[in-house]
C-alpha cells in the first residue's frame, strides 16, 4: 500500500468513525450514553457540591429535581468535533510520510477526556447560572445557554489546538479549529436537513457563526502582531550585519 492510499485510507477511517458517533447519538438516549453522562455527572457533582441520580430514560436528575442532565448534555458532538481536530491534523502533518493507524484510538482517547472536562465546566456554569440567573434586555434564557455552551465548547477545541501545536502554529492554521467547528456544528445539520425547522435553526447558525469569530479575532491579531514585531527585529540585526 503507497502513502498515499494509506493516507486516503486513514482519513476516510477518521471521517466513518465521525459519521458513525453522529448517528448512534442520533438514534440513542440517555440509557446508552452512560459511558460520557456518567463521568461527567460524577465529575459535575465533586465539582458542584450537588447530587444526582439516574432515571431511566431521562438521564441524570439533581436530588432537588430542578436540573437534568440528559442526552442534550452528553457532550457526544463537543467529542466528535475534538476527535476530528486531532485526528486531521496529525493525518495533515504526516500526509507526505507513513502514519501508523494508532493515531485513531489516540485521538478518540484525548477527545474524550477533553470532552469530559469541557462538559463537566459547561454544566457547572449552567448550575450556576440556574442559581444565579442574568437578566439581560438583548438575550433571553434559551439564548444564554445557547452562548454559554458555545463559548466553553468552542474554547476548550481552541486551547486543545494551542495545546496540541504550540510555537509551530501559523496564523492560517489557527484557522483549523474554527472550520472544524463550523463543519461539525453546522455543515453536518444542514445535511441533515435542519434548515427546515427555520428560524429556530437559523437564529443557532448566526450564534455558531459569529461567537468563535469574536473568540478568536482577538488571539489571531495578537499572533499577527507577535509575528510581525518578529520579523521586524529579523530585518534590523540583517540590516545591521550587511
Amino acid at each position: 500500500m503507497t502513502n498515499r492510499t494509506k493516507w486516503s485510507a486513514q482519513l476516510f477511517t477518521v471521517l466513518l468513525c465521525a459519521l458513525a458517533l453522529k448517528y448512534f447519538y442520533s438514534t440513542t438516549g440517555p440509557d446508552d450514553l452512560r459511558w460520557i453522562l456518567g463521568p461527567v455527572t460524577w465529575l459535575t457533582s465533586l465539582l458542584s457540591g450537588r447530587s444526582f441520580s439516574f432515571e431511566g430514560h431521562s438521564g441524570y436528575m439533581s436530588s432537588d429535581h430542578t436540573f437534568l442532565i440528559a442526552a442534550s448534555c452528553a457532550g457526544v458532538n463537543f467529542l466528535i468535533t475534538s476527535f476530528l481536530l486531532l485526528a486531521v491534523k496529525q493525518l495533515w502533518t504526516n500526509r507526505k510520510t507513513k502514519l501508523s493507524w494508532w493515531f485513531i484510538p489516540r485521538a478518540a482517547f484525548f477527545a474524550y477526556l477533553t470532552t469530559l472536562v469541557a462538559n463537566t465546566v459547561r454544566i457547572c456554569i449552567a448550575l450556576e447560572l440556574q442559581r444565579h440567573p442574568v437578566q439581560s434586555d438583548w438575550l433571553n434564557a434559551n439564548q444564554i445557554h445557547r452562548l454559554e455552551g458555545i463559548i466553553v465548547y468552542f474554547g476548550f477545541l481552541f486551547f486543545l489546538h494551542l495545546v496540541t501545536e504550540g510555537e509551530r502554529m501559523s496564523v492560517k492554521y489557527m484557522l483549523l479549529p474554527l472550520a472544524i467547528y463550523y463543519f461539525t456544528t453546522l455543515g453536518l445539520p444542514l445535511m441533515n436537513g435542519a434548515y427546515r425547522r427555520g428560524g429556530e435553526f437559523w437564529e443557532h447558525a448566526a450564534f455558531v457563526v459569529l461567537i468563535p469569530l469574536v473568540l478568536i479575532i482577538p488571539v489571531l491579531l495578537f499572533r499577527v502582531f507577535s509575528v510581525s514585531q518578529r520579523l521586524s527585529t529579523l530585518c534590523i540585526k540583517k540590516l545591521r550585519f550587511s
